[in-house]
């Protein structure tokens, strides 16, 4: 299991004024990344230098949330758009 740890509030700042439907997307695709060993690369994508993408798709909309790993475990959650 993995714990997901938002840096500052860039995060936040993100997820916020999302609508409900989005955040709840957001939730689950959150949820697969803490719990599932091996997450597909639909939801979770290695991009370079150690940064990752979780992306959503809601509807025709794709939100990305970039992340890197802190000693294998921590999950840290940049910013999204």
């Amino acid at each position: 299991m993995r714990i997901l740890e938002p840096y500052k509030d860039y995060f936040w700042e993100f997820y916020n004024p999302l609508p409900q439907k989005v955040k709840d997307k957001v939730d689950y695709v959150l949820q697969i990344v803490i719990s599932v060993q091996r997450i597909s690369t639909k939801f979770f994508k290695h991009l370079e230098d150690g940064i990752y993408e979780i992306r959503i798709e809601v509807g025709s909309n794709i939100y990305r949330i970039f992340s890197f790993f802190d000693d294998n475990k921590l999950v840290i959650l940049l910013h999204g758009f």
